[in-house]
C-alpha cells in the first residue's frame, strides 16, 4: 500500500509526451538569455502533426505560456547562485534551468501561425528543446498584483544585479551560464560549478 506521499505511486514515474519541438537561435545554456521576456529574437514552436489539432483558436492569443523540457539541464542540482548572489538557494526559490525535473517556463508573444508551426519571440529555451504544454497567457487570470519573490525584492530586482558591468548590462539579461549552479553536499560547503 502507497504511504500519504506517494498515494498515486508516482515514485514509480510518470510520462510526460512531447508536443512538439523548439527551433531557436540558441545552441546552448550559455546562449539563451537568462529570461526570454527580455529577448527580441524570434523561434519556432513546431508542433508534431498529431497534435496539430489542438492548435485550434491558439491565434487568438497574442501570448502564450510555454512548458518545455530543459534537456540540457543538470538535474542533479538542488542548491544554486543566482545573478544576485551570492547567497545559495534552493532551485524552488529560484528560477534557475538546472533542476530534478527541468519543466521549464517562459510566456512567448505570438507573431504568426502556419498550419503546426508558430513564430514567437521572447523564449529563452535551447534548440531542440521538447515541448511540454501551451497555454494561453491572460493578464487577468495569470497575473497576480503584487506577486513577488521575497529576497528578489530585498535585492531591488534591478539588472544588472550589483557588481555587474556595463557588458552585462549591454548584453541585457544574464545567460545561463551566470546562475552559477552549485551542488551542495551534506552539511559542507556549497561549491560552484
Amino acid at each position: 500500500m502507497a504511504n500519504e506521499f506517494d498515494a498515486c505511486g508516482l515514485r514509480e514515474g510518470m510520462e510526460l509526451k512531447a508536443i512538439g519541438v523548439i527551433r531557436s537561435p540558441y545552441r546552448t545554456m550559455d546562449e539563451a538569455p537568462f529570461q526570454g521576456r527580455f529577448s527580441n529574437e524570434e523561434a519556432e514552436l513546431c508542433i508534431f502533426e498529431e497534435y496539430a489539432e489542438g492548435l485550434k483558436d491558439v491565434e487568438a492569443s497574442r501570448y502564450l505560456i510555454l512548458l518545455y523540457w530543459g534537456h540540457l539541464a543538470d538535474r542533479s542540482v538542488l542548491q544554486t547562485v543566482t545573478p544576485w548572489g551570492p547567497e545559495v538557494r534552493g532551485v524552488f526559490a529560484c528560477r534557475s534551468p538546472s533542476r530534478p525535473n527541468p519543466v521549464e517556463f517562459c510566456v512567448v508573444e505570438l507573431l504568426e501561425r502556419k498550419g503546426n508551426r508558430l513564430r514567437v519571440r521572447g523564449m529563452d529555451a535551447v534548440d531542440g528543446s521538447a515541448i511540454v504544454d501551451i497555454k494561453p497567457y491572460s493578464a487577468r487570470i495569470d497575473s497576480v498584483p503584487g506577486a513577488g519573490i521575497g529576497w528578489f525584492e530585498e535585492k531591488d530586482g534591478r539588472w544588472p544585479p550589483a557588481g555587474r558591468g556595463d557588458e552585462a548590462s549591454a548584453a541585457g539579461p544574464g545567460k545561463e551560464g551566470d546562475h552559477g549552479a552549485v551542488n551542495v553536499e551534506g552539511e559542507g560547503d556549497a561549491e560552484v560549478v
